[in-house]
């Protein structure tokens, strides 16, 4: 289960970050992509709007809870089961004794 929240948290996301990604083109469409020197220029992520650059943060920052909880949780899952199939081991191997 919690690499199954993990992964849903993660797709929330990058969801997020896709539409982020748009805003923020949208935003800075009229920007001049190329100065009088004809060299390319981008906008720095420093000179984004202050709403912009929370929610970019943001949600990078819960994109990492996510993979980091999906990761943990499947490896916690595979513990279990290994744990799990030793106790069933150690069952199956005590009934094959004859019981006098």
């Amino acid at each position: 289960m919690r690499a199954l929240c993990g992964a849903i948290i993660t797709a929330g996301a990058l969801l997020g970050l896709g539409l982020t990604t748009i805003g923020i083109g949208t935003r800075y469409q009229t920007f001049p992509y190329h100065n009088a020197a004809g060299d390319r220029q981008w906008v720095p992520l420093k000179d984004l709007d202050t709403s912009l650059m929370l929610v970019l943060v943001l949600l990078v920052a819960t994109l990492f809870v996510g993979l980091a909880t999906a990761f943990v949780g499947l490896a916690y899952h595979h513990h279990r089961r290994h744990h799990e199939m030793l106790r069933e081991s150690r069952i199956h191997s005590s009934d094959s004794r004859v019981l006098p």
